[in-house]
């Protein structure tokens, strides 16, 4: 089965609001302040990578909006079988 373009399942992040990347930056250092003595040090360390590239992202402020396709430009939304 083939996906349109914009499907969920396509293999693209996942958009976050500045509001939910203060939150997930906050869960994460409870996370790395909770983790055990034993816990691995590749864990801790991605971890520590991604309140990195959180605080990055929120540092640079929100990215520029995707540009709009044009008015006779429609995304396929049939598939294969649907075709007449």
């Amino acid at each position: 089965m083939r996906s349109f373009e914009g499907q969920f399942s396509d293999n693209r992040p996942i958009r976050r609001s500045p509001q939910e990347k203060r939150k997930l930056v906050a869960e994460l250092r409870e996370t790395l302040k909770n983790l055990k003595p034993s816990a691995a040090p590749a864990t801790r360390t991605a971890i520590v990578a991604r309140i990195k590239e959180l605080e990055a992202e929120l540092a640079a402020g929100a990215p520029p909006p995707a540009a709009e396709p044009g008015p006779g430009a429609s995304p396929r939304r049939y598939r294969d079988r649907d075709r007449g």
